[in-house]
């Protein structure tokens, strides 16, 4: 599973000076994220992702985050349809913030707002939303995508806080997802780990309780029954290859 930043080709800092006339058309075409395999998700989503993708972690050392499956091999997104959209109910909020990113100081205090130049939404022609109006002020509609953004650090940096407890409480093991797309076809995905089920259930009472008060444990149960969708999107491969009817298919999840 990739961990690294996506999407991104050629982000700039925006101003009133650069993109004056600069208009952003978002929401239908998503194959910008045609590439991506998984993508970071944070702890308040697990309930609407939950419904569509298997939630994984991903990383390591104080570096461990959520992520959504969303293919059966690298370079791969079975949500993103050949016209460009999206196939899921719920489409995450990693996606959903491009072409903006937040830019950080070394000491994670100071946000600057960076624009990807290269997505095809960007555009002079007024097509979408303006970024700024005649006089240089932010419009409304920048004023919203920096409150997102804002709202999107917050809840980042509350599920940092939750998979540094899932670290220090040990429950996180490697998992290998394998999968047969045809009798003479099997893939493997890996690099990820899953909240171990055994050690969940040795934790002590009063560890169980604080995590039950935090919605800690909502996060995990929402997590390991997403974990079922790994079998949904062995069909999936199957339709992005054709259209013809196939068997029943088969898939194995294992522990590492």
């Amino acid at each position: 599973m990739a961990t690294e930043q996506i999407f991104y080709q050629s982000a700039a800092l925006v101003s009133s000076e650069k993109h004056r006339k600069t208009s952003v058309k978002t929401g239908e075409n998503f194959s910008f994220a045609s590439g991506a395999n998984s993508v970071p998700l944070t702890a308040v989503e697990f309930g609407p992702a939950a419904a569509d993708y298997p939630i994984v972690f991903a990383g390591q050392g104080d570096n461990v985050f959520p992520a959504t499956v969303l293919g059966t091999q690298g370079e791969e997104n079975l949500f993103v349809a050949e016209d460009g959209h999206w196939r899921g109910r719920y489409i995450p909020g990693y996606i959903r913030r491009y072409p903006f990113i937040f830019s950080t100081d070394a000491e994670q205090s100071r946000f600057t707002l960076l624009i990807d130049e290269a997505f095809e939404g960007v555009n002079s022609d007024d097509r979408g939303e303006r970024l700024f109006d005649a006089d240089g002020n932010q419009t409304q509609y920048l004023k919203g995508v920096l409150r997102f953004l804002e709202d999107y650090q917050a809840r980042f940096m509350r599920t940092q806080a939750f998979c540094k407890r899932l670290v220090e409480l040990d429950l996180l093991v490697p998992m290998q997802a394998q999968f047969t797309i045809r009798a003479n076809e099997k893939r493997s995905l890996g690099g990820f780990m899953v909240v171990d089920r055994e050690r969940l259930k040795g934790l002590k009472p009063d560890v169980l309780a604080d995590m039950m008060a935090r919605d800690e444990l909502e996060c995990i149960f929402l997590h390991l029954s997403s974990l079922r969708h790994f079998r949904d999107m062995v069909e999936k491969a199957h339709s992005a290859e054709d259209d013809q009817p196939q068997e029943e298919p088969e898939t194995d999840e294992e522990a590492v």
